[in-house]
């Protein structure tokens, strides 16, 4: 059985194995106490999560993860054939989600509530929120005359680009428009999204003290 090591990221990993009906265990990682977790870091020696094991493989970045999942338990609707119209921007938006939103928005989270109070208007952490929001734009763009990111099917990219809105609302350090709440609202109205969060009890109580849509 596949297993799906910590939550954050890997929420968007449990969220793709419910939308396949495929089978998996969670298993919690505390990154507070990752130093005294040796069966963890003999999985992943650096220490981050999600991380997941497949037999001898094991794999540590959740976007590669996905694609991972998606070549070996489909062919499914969740991701695009390259002959499809639409392959270009799924893989697009796919990356965006983790490359161009969520990494900037862990940066401004790290900077405006680990960092020392001295530093938490650093130059490094507007940056980090002036990016976040110049990729939203093109995510908003997308989305003005489409339900989901590559049409009218609900794809992997939408769960890359959803967890990182939720993000950024959840560390409440963006506040959804219009057009980003309608489409959260689709996505997580899904009954994998909910199973998920059902399994991620972590994950579900952040989010039940978090801002919401």
């Amino acid at each position: 059985m596949l297993t799906v090591y910590g939550e954050g990221r890997g929420f968007r990993v449990v969220w793709l194995l419910e939308e396949l009906g495929v089978a998996y265990r969670l298993r919690p990682v505390d990154l507070l106490t990752v130093g005294n977790d040796p069966d963890f870091l003999a999985i992943n020696p650096a220490g981050f999560i999600p991380a997941l094991q497949d037999g001898e493989t094991i794999m540590v970045e959740s976007i590669a993860i996905l694609e991972y999942l998606l070549a070996r338990h489909g062919p499914s609707p969740l991701a695009v054939a390259p002959d499809d119209p639409a392959f270009a921007a799924y893989l697009q938006f796919l990356h965006l989600g983790e490359a161009g939103l969520a990494e900037p928005m862990n940066a401004v989270f790290v900077g405006r509530a680990l960092a020392p109070e001295a530093e938490r208007n650093a130059r490094v952490t507007n940056w980090a929120l002036e990016t976040f929001h110049s990729r939203l734009g093109l995510v908003i763009r997308r989305l003005a005359d489409r339900p989901f990111l590559t049409g009218d099917q609900f794809t992997a990219a939408d769960i890359s680009v959803s967890y990182a809105l939720l993000l950024g609302l959840r560390t409440g350090n963006y506040t959804p428009g219009s057009v980003e709440r309608a489409y959260l609202a689709r996505t997580t109205a899904r009954p994998a999204y909910a199973r998920a969060m059902d399994i991620c009890q972590a994950t579900k109580a952040w989010a039940e003290r978090s801002p919401t849509l």
